[in-house]
């Protein structure tokens, strides 16, 4: 029930589809600054993948986005916990010289997600002709 609430609440704001899917992936970057990745996954996927079904969106295609932004989640400023991995890995490296150098990997993760969601297709050709 709560999925359907949640489709036809936001609809009833005015939100299409990929307004939602932007609100979505919004709360999937802001989760990353403080959950681990399966925990993420495993408790917001049970309330959004059936409002993503309803407004009629890939599954498949909506599980790579999610494995792609969740990872962007955990490495994007302000928190970034697996920037804070590294770190403490490698302790005299300065966190600010490894936030410049996760920064490509954030622009191409940012770029690459606009790809998908651009065009469906190519996360859905190989399993479409399996």
């Amino acid at each position: 029930q709560t999925p359907q609430a949640l489709t036809s609440w936001l609809t009833g704001l005015g939100f299409g589809r990929y307004e939602v899917l932007a609100l979505i992936l919004l709360m999937y970057l802001l989760l990353g600054c403080i959950m681990d990745a399966m925990a993420m996954i495993i408790l917001t996927v049970p309330i959004v993948f059936p409002l993503i079904v309803q407004l009629g969106f890939d599954p498949i295609w909506f599980g790579v986005i999610i494995v792609v932004t969740v990872e962007l989640g955990l490495i994007h400023p302000p928190v970034g916990m697996n920037v804070f991995v590294i770190k403490s890995v490698v302790r005299d490296v300065k966190l600010s010289t490894i936030f410049l150098g996760v920064a490509p990997f954030v622009v191409t993760d940012i770029v690459r997600l606009a790809v998908l969601v651009a065009f469906p297709v190519i996360a859905t050709f190989l399993p479409a002709h399996m």
